[in-house]
């Protein structure tokens, strides 16, 4: 028979680490149960990169047109997630009080955040393989060094991933939601995701060529289509986003 108090429970909250993951696995589910947001992530990239390969609708340049697309795709992939997706399910969960009583729950709020981010990631890499799959299907031959693209698809996440929070924590959430989407369509277009930059007027191309969409798009095309090497000012226009994104969250994100 066991001895007395075996069975008695340990006061305290779980290690760190395991907060973050259950709370990182629960952001998922949630994620990938929600149908607006699978229509951002999952859906519209899929059907632009399929949609756009098959049928010659815009002129992307020598070569196949999945080779000119895919890139595009991929970043508009991670916008969609670390931004768009994110920004409208954190405002809502800001406006209804989640992240408040999260807030005064034992995971601190930077592990919420951190819990955020991992659930982001996840997200990016089920969507950067499936689109990977059908763009190979399509006939995509991709080059170039696998750490310039690590590295873009790093520092395009923690930009967007910024910029999200930032708006999810200063503005009402059916702003929020009005902007991330007006945002996300903004870019899709003019970001050179499907639409060459050249296309563009000079004077409107230098503006599009610092956003940070067109950074990570033309950063993917320069390594994945033509096999350059490490796209030095693409990665650091994006460092600079990442930096002034998250700093900016950092300081004005309100959790009521």
């Amino acid at each position: 028979m066991s001895a007395a108090g075996t069975y008695t429970p340990k006061p305290g909250a779980a290690p760190l680490s395991r907060m973050i993951a259950a709370q990182a696995a629960l952001e998922t589910k949630m994620l990938l149960r929600n149908g607006e947001q699978l229509l951002l992530t999952v859906v519209i990239p899929t059907l632009l990169l399929v949609l756009f390969s098959a049928v010659d609708i815009v002129d992307t340049g020598e070569g196949e047109a999945v080779d000119f697309l895919a890139p595009g795709i991929l970043a508009l992939a991670v916008m969609s997630t670390a931004f768009t997706g994110q920004a409208i399910a954190t405002g809502f969960e800001r406006r209804y009080g989640v992240l408040k009583r999260l807030g005064a729950s034992p995971l601190p709020r930077w592990g919420l955040m951190a819990a955020k981010t991992l659930s982001v990631l996840v997200t990016e890499v089920l969507q950067i393989v499936l689109l990977t799959v059908i763009a190979f299907a399509l006939g995509w031959s991709p080059h170039g060094n696998p750490l310039a693209v690590l590295l873009l698809l790093v520092l395009g996440t923690a930009a967007f991933s910024g910029l999200g929070l930032l708006m999810a924590g200063t503005l009402k959430a059916e702003a929020t939601l009005a902007a991330a989407n007006l945002v996300f369509l903004l870019l899709l277009m003019g970001g050179g995701v499907i639409v060459p930059l050249d296309k563009f007027p000079d004077a409107v191309r230098t503006v599009l060529d610092w956003l940070p969409i067109s950074a990570l798009s033309d950063g993917l095309r320069d390594v994945l289509q033509h096999g350059a090497g490490m796209p030095w000012q693409n990665l650091g226009i994006l460092a600079v986003w990442a930096v002034l994104g998250l700093g900016a969250a950092a300081k004005f994100f309100r959790w009521e």
